[in-house]
């Protein structure tokens, strides 16, 4: 096996080279490789996706794919693709295969982790301040993380906390011993500097996600006067210096006109970011301010903004709340990735502070083949509708179940909340948010129809991970 993924990885690389020489030209040859290097069929669906970026030169993701190949420095955009590519989605989704078969738990794609609890900001709403700023992972521990995880399949690893950057100089470490992997974080960037930028450019495998919740008067009234400032100073510095980066916006009930504004997507664009996540308030802790939750009218809102986006912005997209259908729901447990805090925790969810394994106690494999962990995994997706993805949002007292059942602990550890005292903070968004989930569920034809000889013939849902799914063909 060893030989044929060295075989196989130099095979690549020479392609990939081939390809970013002179992309416009060279880069409808991929498809043709990706498609002789999916034996198995596990990618089909990214495949096709690829082959109609590649006939539409109009199209905004070829826009996005030649603006990565000509605007990113070339080392570390050839390091970036190959370790994404290959690692990440070639050999490394094989393994990941391979192991979940073989151990029958999910094995994730990523892997979250916090360097530490300590942040120079307090930001309104912000989950980790539940955390306090005394809890660190050591080097050792975190390095040992990664190990373990390449070891099962996993290539990609992001970082929260905390504030990340506080911890520059092991997270530079982490990238020079692991050229390998993809790292990434998410980072309120009043900490990136031309020093940081630099290494950064030095190890090539580093990409930042910058939070930004609007422009400046919301960006700031959340995270502190002359915030917003320094976000775009540090984005002019990796910008200059030809350095991929992304934006994390977390909406609102306050700022989701504002994220959702044409304006708002063409500054991030113009400013440099190749990528955008989108994730939703929640009101994780004692302490969270439930009236910044999101309207269910709001929420539908981002679901369309999104979507129409995509059809026309180069900015790569994903809502972590709105896209199950992508993915067939949750992500969260494993089966995408999971969240390891600062006292080194595994918890299922950056959004879900309850835990039975300490990395400290437990291997990775351990944790994901425990009560909590397994949980998730038998009971997966948990709403037949996609749009309902979230144990904790969209279906209150599934998050209970598992987490009363597996006998784990809050990990809040300023102050305990317990899951069911999480979960009916989510009730009422959760009951105005399912009529409307299922209009677009319905909409979108993947719903069930009023027709019974429609509903008969109706296609049913393939993700091709979801326990639904699990020994189903194409």
């Amino acid at each position: 096996m060893a030989i044929k993924e060295n075989l196989e990885t130099i095979a690549v690389k020479s392609i990939l080279g081939y390809v970013t020489k002179d992309p416009e030209k060279n880069f409808p040859r991929l498809v043709e490789w990706f498609d002789r290097f999916d034996r198995k069929g596990t990618l089909k669906a990214q495949r096709d996706t690829i082959r109609e970026i590649v006939n539409d030169k109009d199209n905004n993701w070829y826009r996005l794919i030649m603006s990565c190949c000509k605007d990113i420095d070339p080392g570390v955009r050839d390091r970036l693709f190959e370790n994404f590519i290959i690692n990440g989605s070639l050999l490394g989704y094989q393994k990941q295969l391979e192991n979940m078969e073989k151990y029958h738990c999910n094995i994730p794609w990523a892997i979250l982790m916090d360097p530490t609890s300590a942040c120079n900001l307090h930001c309104t709403g912000c989950w980790a301040a539940e955390y306090g700023n005394h809890m660190n992972l050591t080097y050792e521990e975190m390095d040992d993380i990664v190990n373990q995880g390449v070891a099962l399949g996993t290539y990609i690893y992001l970082f929260t906390g905390g504030e990340p950057l506080v911890r520059k100089k092991d997270i530079i470490r982490l990238c020079e011993e692991h050229p390998d992997c993809v790292f990434s974080t998410f980072t309120n960037g009043t900490l990136i500097d031309e020093a940081f930028a630099d290494e950064i450019l030095r190890v090539k495998n580093f990409m930042p996600a910058i939070s930004i919740e609007g422009f400046e008067e919301a960006t700031d009234s959340r995270r502190g006067d002359g915030t917003y400032q320094k976000i775009i100073r540090a984005m002019s510095i990796l910008k200059e210096r030809k350095l991929p980066f992304g934006i994390s916006c977390c909406y609102t009930s306050a700022n989701a006109e504002v994220i959702a504004s044409e304006e708002y997507f063409d500054q991030m664009i113009e400013m440099g970011a190749k990528f955008a996540w989108f994730f939703t308030y929640m009101p994780v802790g004692k302490g969270a301010v439930t009236e910044l939750m999101a309207t269910a009218q709001q929420r539908e809102m981002m679901y369309h903004k999104i979507r129409e986006y995509r059809k026309t912005k180069p900015l790569f997209t994903v809502d972590f709340w709105n896209d199950g259908e992508y993915v067939g729901g949750c992500v969260a447990g494993g089966r995408r990735y999971l969240h390891i805090n600062a006292n080194g925790d595994i918890e299922p969810c950056a959004f879900v502070h309850y835990s039975d394994s300490n990395i400290r106690e437990k291997t990775l494999l351990d944790a994901y083949r425990s009560s909590l962990f397994m949980g998730y995994h038998d009971n997966q997706p948990w709403n037949e509708n996609l749009l309902r993805s979230c144990p904790v949002l969209d279906n209150p007292g599934r998050l209970t179940e598992i987490v009363e059942k597996a006998g784990a602990k809050s990990t809040d550890y300023q102050n305990l909340e317990s899951a069911k005292e999480f979960s009916d903070k989510c009730v009422e968004k959760a009951e105005k948010w399912a009529p409307v989930a299922e209009r677009l569920w319905r909409e979108s034809g993947k719903g069930a129809t009023e027709d019974p000889e429609e509903k008969a013939n109706q296609v049913n849902h393939y993700c091709g991970t979801c326990r639904k799914c699990a020994g189903q063909s194409r």
